[in-house]
């Protein structure tokens, strides 16, 4: 039996499974082999049966078993990594807090950054920030409906934290900057993702242990020169 949410556009959508429930090894896979997709292909780009073959599973059935639509799934694998990031993030400032800080735009931009990236990606590389961006470009609605306002908490602290940093800017002028520098981190990253995806050579800037930190630096001016 399917399960679905409110309507959302006057249409009812399926819910992803129960968080709370545990996952099985096989679903765990699928959801890794899935993530990967989307990020080389876009959500669209790959069906439900690609899918499946790409993860071994014979019966194509599978992801409907385990999670019971391919939008099911992806909401799923938007709040999987919008969650983790959160709690990453929150941890990140409240470590920052802890010793007075953040103390500068910088600092705030670097949390930010740092905390984008996945510290235990599979053996192909990191997705996320590939999958969020193309999502965001293909169906904005359901990356927007699916996060809800309850995986950003962290963002939104970065942003307050810059904003009473810069006191003296211009409320319009400063959060249009915010904006601009929203934008410029899920790009870099994904274009990071994407290169450092490619083993077919060597990508010394963007596996350079500065890089990173020059990203931070980059977005730090967006707001403030």
């Amino acid at each position: 039996m399917h399960l679905t949410s409110p309507a959302v556009n006057g249409k009812c959508v399926p819910m992803a499974r129960d968080l709370s429930t545990p996952h099985s090894s096989a679903s765990e896979h699928i959801k890794a082999v899935s993530l990967k997709l989307f990020a080389e292909r876009g959500i669209d780009g790959v069906t439900v049966r690609q899918i499946a073959e790409a993860a071994g599973q014979k019966n194509h059935a599978a992801l409907t078993y385990h999670f019971g639509s391919k939008e099911a799934l992806i909401r799923e694998l938007i709040i999987d990594g919008a969650r983790a990031i959160d709690v990453r993030r929150n941890a990140a400032l409240d470590r920052s807090a802890d010793a007075g800080g953040p103390r500068s735009v910088l600092e705030v931009m670097e949390i930010l950054v740092e905390t984008s990236i996945d510290p235990d990606p599979p053996a192909w590389g990191e997705c996320y920030n590939r999958f969020i961006v193309g999502l965001q470009m293909s169906n904005r609605a359901l990356f927007m409906d699916a996060v809800a306002g309850r995986w950003n908490t962290g963002y939104q602290r970065c942003l307050d934290a810059v904003r009473s940093l810069m006191p003296d800017m211009p409320a319009d002028l400063l959060n249009q900057r915010l904006v601009f520098m929203g934008g410029a981190i899920s790009g870099i990253l994904a274009g990071r993702e994407t290169e450092l995806a490619d083993k077919s050579r060597d990508h010394p800037m963007w596996s350079h242990p500065q890089t990173l930190g020059r990203v931070s630096s980059a977005l730090a001016a967006i707001i403030e020169d």
